[in-house]
């Protein structure tokens, strides 16, 4: 038997992250006698994991209504290119990875060619665009869910689905010590961490971070100045923020940040230069690659400000005290108003199934709103103890029960098995 071609793809830094998980236990399950090929779309972590890149996630991760329009001309150019490859290299499998927008159209040309379809990561169809249930039912061949809320309402629509727990709540914690973080990335730790995680695109940062920053200032406004209750504030770039994206931030941070200490952080596989620190200790801004990234952030901050999104699953599975935020092109926000079904817009909400943590979103996402929601987190009492307490029963449903080997690798084990290369696996459709 030849050695298999599977096409794997995602579009943005929280999936990118579980493909290049995924390719490398893939690469691990079939050990030295066999060896896999991945051709796709992804970043620089799907590549260190033997991606054969057609297509660089960060050129197509745009959201938004208005956004996405603006960007049609290179979207539709990379989307050729994809399909062109797909068509010289027939893979036997795709698996495709979150962001909706270009996989359902890639869904509908591998089932014109006849190849599977594992799609891993749902689509929020059960919030908005339910009638794109009608592609996942024709083109898609297995579903596989990371929220438990999300297999029961794939069943009733006839949806091969298996919730497999979510890959992030398989992570160890990290283990960078407070001290060698505030060494690496120039923060002092007498002084109040506060994170600031404004979303992983930099439509995201632009919108949010602003408003963000308004609310550090306010906050540094009200302290009384002892050491113990003085600020740092510490912001983590996704690997997919390009180096251009990155002098974006900078911009902002000097138009928005005045008279705040502020620490621009990386992730480590976003290559960046980890010299590029302040040169002396009246720096405001410093940025740093080492020992840094999102998870430690949320780690060892004392509470942080995070627009919704993936980032906010990482908070609750962490346990960092933090409130929701999120801000969209008032057209986005008005067709999302009326076509958005769900009680909650912060994941770990829809999780636990009531509010958990606050939501501030489009004109309640103001600097005084984040301060009053923050303030009660940051010291020790009931208010803190009950959100860390609501935050553990979220990470408990965020793991399938009886899985105990994990969600990336319940997915290899499927994606294995509908290459052929193992034991097919057992249905999860109800009986």
């Amino acid at each position: 038997m030849s050695d298999p071609t599977i096409f794997i793809s995602a579009g943005e830094a929280s999936g990118e992250a579980y493909g290049a998980m995924l390719l490398t236990e893939l690469k691990k399950r079939l050990g030295p006698v066999r060896h896999i090929a991945a051709i796709g779309m992804g970043g620089q972590r799907m590549v260190s994991a033997g991606l054969d890149r057609i297509v660089r996630a960060e050129d197509m991760a745009v959201m938004g209504i208005t956004e996405v329009v603006r960007h049609l001309p290179r979207i539709y150019c990379e989307f050729r290119r994809l399909k062109q490859a797909i068509h010289q290299r027939r893979p036997s499998l795709a698996i495709l990875i979150d962001f909706p927008d270009i996989h359902f159209k890639l869904a509908e040309e591998f089932h014109r060619l006849g190849i599977p379809v594992l799609f891993f990561v749902s689509p929020q169809l059960w919030a908005w665009k339910k009638h794109r249930i009608k592609l996942v039912q024709r083109f898609v061949d297995r579903m596989l869910v990371i929220f438990p809320f999300e297999e029961p309402f794939y069943h009733e629509q006839g949806v091969d689905a298996e919730f497999v727990g979510h890959p992030l709540a398989d992570l160890p914690l990290p283990t960078v010590s407070r001290e060698y973080f505030a060494m690496c990335n120039y923060l002092r730790s007498d002084h109040t961490w506060i994170g600031l995680l404004p979303g992983s695109r930099m439509k995201e940062i632009s919108d949010n971070l602003p408003e963000m920053l308004a609310a550090a200032r306010l906050l540094v406004a009200q302290n009384p100045q002892k050491p113990e209750e003085e600020f740092d504030f510490v912001l983590p770039l996704a690997s997919t923020i390009t180096p251009d994206d990155r002098r974006a931030v900078l911009r902002i941070l000097q138009e928005h940040g005045t008279g705040l200490t502020v620490r621009l952080v990386h992730d480590s596989s976003a290559g960046t230069d980890a010299s590029e620190g302040p040169d002396g200790p009246t720096s405001d801004v410093s940025t740093s690659g080492a020992g840094s990234g999102a998870r430690a952030t949320l780690l060892h901050a004392r509470a942080s400000i995070v627009a919704s999104g993936t980032a906010t699953v990482e908070a609750a599975l962490i346990g960092n005290p933090f409130v929701v935020v999120y801000r969209v092109s008032p057209i986005t926000y008005a067709i999302a108003k009326r076509v958005v079904s769900v009680p909650h817009v912060a994941m770990a909400n829809l999780i636990a199934g009531k509010r958990a943590v606050p939501e501030l979103i489009q004109h309640d996402f103001t600097a005084s709103n984040i301060v009053r929601e923050l303030q009660p987190l940051l010291p020790d009492g009931p208010p803190r103890q009950s959100m860390m307490e609501e935050l553990q029963r979220v990470r408990a449903l965020l793991v399938r029960p009886g899985n105990t080997q994990g969600a990336i690798n319940r997915v290899a084990e499927i994606a294995l098995g509908m290459l052929g290369l193992a034991s097919p696996v057992t249905k999860s459709m109800p009986s």
